[in-house]
C-alpha cells in the first residue's frame, strides 16, 4: 500500500517481475541506455505512469514508510536509475480503490493483512517466488499467536 486516505487507496503488487528490465523501459520511453537490467515490476491491473518504489529519501516525493518513498516525476525516476546500486523498484502499473471501496473489501473478510516490512519490498530476485509464502506465514503467526514477537517463538512449533 503506497497511499491510503479518504479519497481512495493506491498500491501495486511486490512479487510480480516482468520480462522488461529497466532498461527495456527506459529505451522505449525514448531515452538513453541505462546500466540497469533489474525487471520492472507489475504493479497492478491499473495503467499509470511508472512509479518508483525506493530507499533515497532525498528523492522521495512521498514517504511510504520508514526508509521506503514513492516517486513518479521522470526527472526523479531518471536519477534514480542512473545513480548505481540504489535500491529501487520500478512499477508499471498500480492497484486502485476509490474512497471506502477497500474499507468496505476489508470488513466483508477479502483481504488478510500484514505489517509493512521493507525487506519485502527491496528481496533479491531469488526470495521474489517465496515473498507471497513468507507474508502468509506472518499473517498466520499474528492469527494463532496475536502478540507474541516472533523472535519469542521457537524455530519449530512442535518444540513447544
Amino acid at each position: 500500500m503506497l497511499e491510503h486516505s479518504h479519497e481512495g487507496a493506491l498500491g501495486v503488487v511486490l512479487n510480480r517481475p516482468s520480462p522488461k528490465t529497466v532498461d527495456d523501459v527506459w529505451q522505449s520511453l525514448g531515452e538513453d541506455p541505462v546500466d540497469n537490467l533489474d525487471p520492472v515490476f507489475l504493479g497492478g491491473p491499473v495503467p499509470g505512469p511508472i512509479i518508483a518504489v525506493h530507499a533515497t529519501e532525498e528523492l522521495g516525493e512521498k514517504p511510504v514508510m520508514p526508509g521506503v518513498y514513492m516517486s513518479v516525476q521522470k526527472d526523479v525516476i531518471e536519477q534514480l536509475v542512473r545513480t548505481p546500486d540504489t535500491r529501487l523498484r520500478l512499477y508499471s502499473g498500480h492497484s486502485g480503490w476509490g474512497g471506502g471501496q477497500l474499507e468496505d473489501e476489508l470488513k466483508a473478510g477479502g483481504w488478510h493483512t500484514a505489517d509493512a516490512c521493507t525487506h519485502d519490498v527491496f528481496n533479491t530476485a531469488d526470495e521474489i517466488d517465496h515473498l507471497w509464502q513468507r507474508v502468509l506465514e506472518r499473517i498466520a503467526l499474528e492469527i494463532m499467536l496475536p502478540g507474541i514477537p516472533k523472535d519469542d517463538l521457537p524455530p519449530d512449533p512442535s518444540w513447544n
